[in-house]
């Protein structure tokens, strides 16, 4: 299994926010559901859009393109253009630290 990495500080990311981080050659969006913290790739999986300047609403993501929308929980598509699912990343939080793990 991967290591995890220390990408952000949960104060950082307030509810409903989201950040981005790169990590390695990657952006990673990193989502603040009421408290709860998901990672996944900033990139719509429709046209490479950045999610992060796309509007979070709960646990879905729009990319702010096309109206792509994604659960950020599983990276399932939710709705049209985008039919791929995003890619979701293990996260933790130990403390106050985001750490999460590449495949």
């Amino acid at each position: 299994m991967s290591d995890f990495i220390s990408v952000a500080d949960t104060s950082d990311i307030p509810p409903g926010r989201v950040k981005v981080v790169a990590v390695g050659d990657r952006r990673i969006a990193l989502c603040n559901v009421d408290g709860q913290f998901y990672a996944i790739d900033d990139l719509c999986t429709h046209d490479g859009g950045p999610l992060d300047q796309g509007e979070l609403a709960g646990d879905v993501i729009e990319c702010p393109r096309h109206g792509a929308r994604f659960d950020v929980r599983t990276g399932k598509v939710l709705a049209l253009p985008a039919v791929k699912p995003l890619n979701t990343y293990p996260l933790r939080v130990e403390g106050s630290e985001i750490r999460v793990a590449l495949p």
